[in-house]
């Protein structure tokens, strides 16, 4: 693994800081104390990322899966932080009792199934690599993380946020974040970062609307659905058709992220931005695949992988790039001239990313 361009090595969870920053400031502590004490853990499993990464301390290689099946284990850490936690199911064990750990180990096998079937992809590596994941992880923990290892599911304060595995588009947003780590290894800061966070949130709603047998038509588009508790006023953590119609509540304020370059955001917080200007390429996406129509994962898709994958993407990519590699992805894939280059180059005109 490398520090990512040498900034702090990625640790990637779903629920944006500002999210949180903002629950951590309210009167109530039944709201503000599990914020808290998610943003410490965040930090502390951040810290020890990068250590990790830095002195070269990863786990030993473990046993590869079959190369076009999964090998999946979830484990329940009790709601404790020791890592991964007890084995509860193994692959090919049968259903248990827990519909949490069911959830998780289902999203696994659907996000496995999606890279293999769609683009050929043996696991998120493309070499078989055996998905983990851990369940009840904390008391009210309010996220969802891949670790550069393995996935962690919280089960939510109940309050704000539900059980993290309820979504599958949760799951495989974060189990995204390992492929991209394994390709292009995008920056985690600034456009770079936001580029990377759009990768995530682009398969992880191709991934939902796979399993669903959902076209581009069909599909809510949006990413964390059935997340937020009955009382919150949203829909979901984000929503790539429309960016900023996500939320409008309260207590959690409302949605930031911008659909064009016109409302881009400068911040220094959240890494520069990363979950809010992601809006931007998410919202680009959205245009390509529904202009084109069918299944997104089919034509949309694959030009995106093939980006993200080829071998072409520099870890430091602007939005600018993306657009220029995506608009030679779908010259090259499927001809000059042909719809998908007219859809993908007037989707990034429509959110005012310009190609060079």
């Amino acid at each position: 693994m490398t520090t990512n361009g040498g900034f702090e090595p990625v640790f990637c969870t779903v629920v944006p800081p500002h999210v949180l920053d903002r629950l951590a400031r309210h009167d109530d502590p039944a709201l503000s104390g599990p914020a808290r004490r998610t943003l410490v853990r965040d930090s502390e499993l951040r810290g020890r990322r990068r250590v990790t990464t830095e002195f070269g301390l990863a786990p030993a290689p473990r046993a590869k899966a079959p190369s076009d099946q999964p090998l999946r284990t979830v484990y329940d850490a009790g709601h404790g932080t020791a890592l991964p936690g007890t084995e509860v199911r193994g692959e090919g064990d049968d259903p248990g009792r827990d519909a949490t750990v069911n959830r998780a180990y289902s999203g696994l096998g659907a996000t496995f199934e999606l890279f293999l079937t769609a683009y050929g992809r043996h696991s998120i590596d493309g070499d078989g690599l055996p998905l983990d994941a851990t369940v009840h992880y904390d008391e009210d923990y309010n996220n969802a993380f891949w670790n550069g290892e393995q996935m962690v599911f919280g089960d939510g304060d109940g309050e704000i946020f539900l059980d993290f595995t309820i979504p599958i588009d949760v799951i495989g947003h974060e189990l995204t974040h390992g492929v991209t780590q394994y390709t292009a290894n995008l920056t985690y800061y600034g456009q770079p970062g936001a580029l990377n966070e759009s990768m995530s949130d682009v398969f992880g709603a191709l991934i939902k609307q796979y399993t669903l047998g959902q076209t581009a038509a069909e599909a809510d588009w949006l990413i964390g659905a059935g997340l937020l508790a009955p009382g919150v006023t949203g829909k979901a953590l984000r929503s790539m058709k429309e960016p900023g119609s996500a939320y409008d509540d309260d207590i959690l304020g409302k949605d930031p992220q911008p659909a064009t370059m016109d409302d881009y955001v400068r911040t220094g917080r959240d890494n520069g931005g990363v979950h809010i200007n992601s809006g931007i390429p998410n919202h680009a996406f959205y245009l390509a695949a529904t202009a084109l129509g069918g299944h997104a994962w089919e034509r949309a898709g694959r030009i995106w992988f093939d980006v993200l994958t080829g071998g072409e993407l520099p870890d430091r990519a602007l939005f600018t790039d993306f657009a220029a590699l995506t608009v030679k992805a779908a010259r090259e894939r499927f001809g000059d001239g042909g719809d998908e280059f007219r859809a993908v180059a007037k989707a990034w005109e429509q959110v005012g990313v310009r190609i060079p």
